[in-house]
């Protein structure tokens, strides 16, 4: 494995060293006490949490993406779920205070837990990674800008899948069984 393959893997690997366990806990229970959950982000963020949109359905859950035709009203007992890397953004932090209007519980999974969309939400995921708001700190990452929030959220969201698999008594055939024949 050359140089560069290995320091973004130690990259990834002190995000999980400092990722806080009891978090990620309190975030999937959100997700398995949701009735409807929709999800949203922007950029390359926006592009896992659209992955981990697709494996809350093979896990047959109620989700879709915010901005799709198809994504329904949220409001008590529901969960919206976005991503703020940097810290906030003007339309995440527009659509948790629709949710939180309408009743909707929301989660905010970001890298800065101090930005503004954490202060909106009432259940925060720190992922303790580089984003765009400070990759020109005194120690950045091997990888550019946000890549190692953005390849951490992969690896985070996977995990948990898995402990959502497990709370939810869902098979892996039953996940297998939901994904599209339409390929």
């Amino acid at each position: 494995m050359t140089s560069l393959y290995r320091a973004a893997l130690d990259d990834l690997g002190r995000v999980f060293d400092r990722i806080d366990d009891g978090a990620v806990d309190r975030a999937v229970a959100e997700i398995a006490a949701a009735g409807r959950i929709a999800l949203y982000g922007v950029g390359r963020e926006g592009l896992q949490i659209k992955g981990f949109a697709m494996r809350l359905f093979h896990l047959g859950l109620r989700v879709a993406m915010v901005g799709d035709m198809t994504t329904p009203h949220l409001g008590t007992g529901d969960l919206l779920i976005v991503s703020a890397g940097p810290g906030g953004f003007s339309t995440v932090d527009a659509l948790l205070g629709v949710a939180r209007r309408d009743g909707a519980r929301t989660l905010v999974v970001t890298g800065q837990p101090a930005g503004s969309a954490a202060q909106l939400a009432d259940t925060v995921l720190p992922v303790p990674a580089q984003t765009m708001a400070d990759d020109s700190g005194p120690a950045p990452s091997v990888l550019p800008m946000g890549s190692l929030y953005e390849g951490a959220q992969y690896i985070l969201f996977e995990i948990m899948i898995l402990k959502l698999r497990e709370q939810l008594g869902v098979a892996p055939e039953a996940m297998r069984a939901n994904h599209t024949n339409l390929e």
